[in-house]
């Protein structure tokens, strides 16, 4: 295989990967909160948008630290997993602080919506420079 792409099938193997860890993030994430966050962005509730978009960040900074250190796709599996339940901890959490979250998420609270999204993006902060191995 020429040096240009000898890389190509570990580049599909962590890219597909990771595309499903995204797929299954998403719908774990959906489940896990008390509004449907994909209805309420197709209606253009510009605060689902701004919680579940930060949230993936959240998400993708640990797992993108998983495929850079990974010696094997298995490392990126079992920590992806771990990065999604970090997420949905951190949306419990947030919720032990503001109990109506999804409500004012629901209703388009901007406010609500940023502090949710922070914090997921602080642990997913956290999360990828936890993870050293």
């Amino acid at each position: 295989m020429p040096a240009l792409i000898s890389g190509l099938p570990e580049f599909l193997l962590y890219c597909v990967t990771a595309l499903v860890l995204v797929a299954l993030y998403l719908f774990a994430y959906s489940l896990a909160t008390a509004h449907n966050e994909l209805a309420l962005i197709r209606q253009n509730v510009m605060s689902a948008a701004l919680a579940l978009g930060l949230s993936l960040i959240g998400f993708a900074l640990p797992l993108s630290s998983a495929i850079v250190h990974a010696k094997q796709v298995w490392d990126v599996l079992v920590w992806g997993l771990v990065a999604i339940v970090v997420q949905i901890l951190i949306y419990w959490l947030v919720r032990l602080v503001m109990p109506n979250l999804s409500q004012r998420i629901a209703a388009d609270e901007l406010a609500a919506a940023l502090f949710l999204g922070a914090a997921s993006l602080a642990g997913g902060i956290i999360n990828a420079a936890s993870m050293t191995y």
